[in-house]
């Protein structure tokens, strides 16, 4: 997802967003743990998924 649909959504949405992509990097490491991971480059892209999620939501706290 783009950082400008990030941004879009609601801080409801953005929460559940979240979740999601936290629960999708837990079941990704764990299938690497396993070695049953087909894509590896994926674990990378949900990580900054997240990373952009936090950002935008720590910017909507500070921008108060």
């Amino acid at each position: 997802m783009r950082p400008d649909e990030m941004r879009d959504l609601s801080e409801v949405e953005l929460e559940t967003r979240m979740r999601e992509l936290e629960e999708e990097l837990f079941g990704l490491q764990l299938r690497r743990a396993t070695s049953q991971l087909e894509n590896p480059m994926r674990v990378r892209a949900v990580r900054r998924d997240l990373a952009r999620c936090k950002t935008i939501q720590r910017q909507r706290v500070k921008a108060g």
